[in-house]
């Protein structure tokens, strides 16, 4: 099989992992936090989001959090920005990239914004202009390509819909998130296909939920695809508001033993990567949900 030689990872932790935690997790943690996942080696990093506190409290220290982090040479910090309002608090933080949002399936769509698909776009239209317009790059997230809590199934005819719409407004990138873990290899790469259709395999990433198990066995069907970018969050954290029983994103730890295996290169050092996983996870007074994690610390007798 040619893989790709090397794998590029967004680790989505201080965001998408954190961004559903009920109690409040300090700034100083989810810097301490970037810091760490940096030093492993993440060129990458979602850090937080521009949304209403009243929505997702957890976020409401984005401001504080991007001026505490002491930026490292040749990483892409991103930020999440539902609207123009949450864009141009975000400004002033200096994001690399803004991430704007949508779904492949109308129902998740009205449940999780209460808008339609194209509205939604539409939404997003300005946002992604403003941006461009400042040289900030845009990506966009895919939610639901696979399947959908309330539609379930989700054929990749609307996921290239979603896909060019997405192209149609700027979007420079997107990630094709199975959002509630239900996806398999045959599917996943349905719907990366289809994607294909409107963007290059560069511009596309792979964003896997392990709700049933299959995250990583999806990583290595879009590795089969080519693609050479993805999602994934340190010690699993993360999970679907929207989407009963749905866990966490693939930990980082996870496909990168994977990927290491395969002889692929990432550029991560995974003893710190575990080190960040721990360091977030006794924070949150919770094992990590990371299955490497868990077998080398038991192997060395942590």
């Amino acid at each position: 099989m040619n893989y790709p030689a090397r794998v590029k990872i967004i680790d989505v932790g201080p965001r998408d992992g954190l961004q559903n935690e009920k109690q409040p997790v300090p700034a100083a943690v989810k810097i301490a936090l970037v810091h760490k996942l940096q030093e492993a080696g993440l060129k990458e990093i979602e850090v937080t989001s521009y949304v209403s506190p009243k929505w997702v409290p957890q976020m409401a220290d984005n401001a504080e959090v991007m001026a505490g982090i002491m930026r490292a040479s040749g990483v892409l910090y991103s930020v999440l920005t539902p609207n123009l309002k949450g864009f141009e608090a975000a400004v002033a933080s200096r994001p690399d990239e803004i991430v704007v949002f949508g779904a492949a399936s109308e129902a998740f769509s009205q449940k999780n914004i209460n808008c339609s698909i194209a509205e939604s776009i539409e939404r997003f239209a300005p946002v992604v202009e403003a941006a461009l317009a400042q040289g900030i790059a845009v990506r966009g997230a895919m939610s639901c390509t696979v399947g959908c809590p309330y539609e379930g199934e989700i054929a990749p005819e609307r996921v290239s819909y979603l896909a060019g719409l997405m192209k149609g407004i700027g979007v420079q990138r997107v990630d094709v998130a199975d959002t509630i873990g239900v996806g398999t290899p045959f599917k996943v790469q349905k719907a990366l296909e289809a994607t294909l259709a409107h963007f290059p395999i560069d511009a596309i990433s792979g964003h896997f939920h392990d709700t049933y198990g299959q995250a990583l066995s999806n990583t290595l069907a879009a590795l089969q695809l080519g693609v050479w970018n993805f999602q994934s969050s340190v010690a699993g954290l993360g999970g679907c508001p929207y989407a009963k029983g749905a866990t966490g994103n693939v930990a980082t730890e996870d496909v990168v033993y994977l990927l290491q295996g395969l002889g692929i290169e990432t550029g991560i050092d995974l003893d710190k990567l575990i080190e960040a996983g721990q360091f977030i996870s006794e924070h949150l007074g919770r094992p990590t949900q990371s299955r490497v994690a868990k077998a080398l610390l038991a192997k060395r007798g942590a």
